[in-house]
């Protein structure tokens, strides 16, 4: 039995390998299943009973990457606390407000964000999986920290559910992003600094966070490992 299960994990990580240079080569809509079972030394059906499509497979890259990000380890190794939540958005935020910086327009980053876009206005599998897969990593962080600033009075509860103030936290982010991908943006936002800080007090009171507590943390010097690689990349 366990011999099986060591050949089972065996395999799936040589798919995974060979799919992250299929993708790394020719894009998520230049790979298919079949190049990445050649790849693999497999057959595609043999790939299908790890992997049940391209988009369940990106999506588990995706999710092994975010989990080797040190930084992001860092930050989901930090006590629960109304700090760790504001860090957390700053995080966030600051994720996504990186992407339209970059100069190369078709860099990864913004493939994968027009990929979830993509994904939502069709059939919403690479989305669903990703989404599942940023929410069991990211998610109990981001309520532990939210209920203890609930506890301490640095927040007020909004809703039933935590979670639901996470999700609108992180659309909302993305959609910020989305506005700015284009060469030319869609809004004309003010600048940078400026944006990115408003948008972290938006969201930090939707969430409930009171004003003295967004005073105390908002300007905090972050950790070294969220900072932008001009002055890591994290989820």
């Amino acid at each position: 039995m366990s011999t099986l299960r060591m050949t089972h994990d065996l395999r799936r990580e040589l798919i995974l390998s060979a799919a992250k240079r299929c993708f790394a080569r020719n894009g998520f809509a230049g790979t298919t299943t079949k190049s990445v079972a050649a790849a693999a030394s497999i057959s595609e059906g043999l790939l299908f009973k790890h992997f049940p499509t391209k988009s369940a497979l990106y999506a588990e890259i995706l999710a092994e990457e975010c989990e080797a990000d040190p930084g992001l380890n860092k930050l989901l190794g930090l006590p629960p606390s109304t700090e760790t939540l504001v860090i957390l958005i700053r995080g966030m935020v600051g994720h996504f407000l990186d992407i339209p910086r970059d100069p190369d327009p078709d860099h990864e980053e913004a493939q994968r964000l027009r990929l979830m876009v993509i994904s939502q206005l069709q059939d919403g599998e690479f989305a669903r999986l990703l989404f599942d897969k940023i929410g069991e990593l990211i998610g109990p962080t981001f309520t532990a920290s939210l209920e203890h600033a609930v506890r301490t009075g640095d927040a007020v509860r909004i809703g039933k559910e935590p979670m639901g103030l996470f999700w609108f936290a992180h659309h909302t982010a993305m959609m910020a992003a989305l506005s700015r991908l284009p060469s030319v943006p869609c809004l004309p936002y003010a600048s940078t600094a400026d944006n990115e800080r408003q948008l972290c007090e938006f969201i930090l009171r939707g969430i409930g966070l009171k004003d003295t507590a967004i005073a105390t943390y908002i300007d905090r010097e972050l950790p070294a490992y969220l900072m932008p690689a001009t002055t890591t990349e994290s989820a």
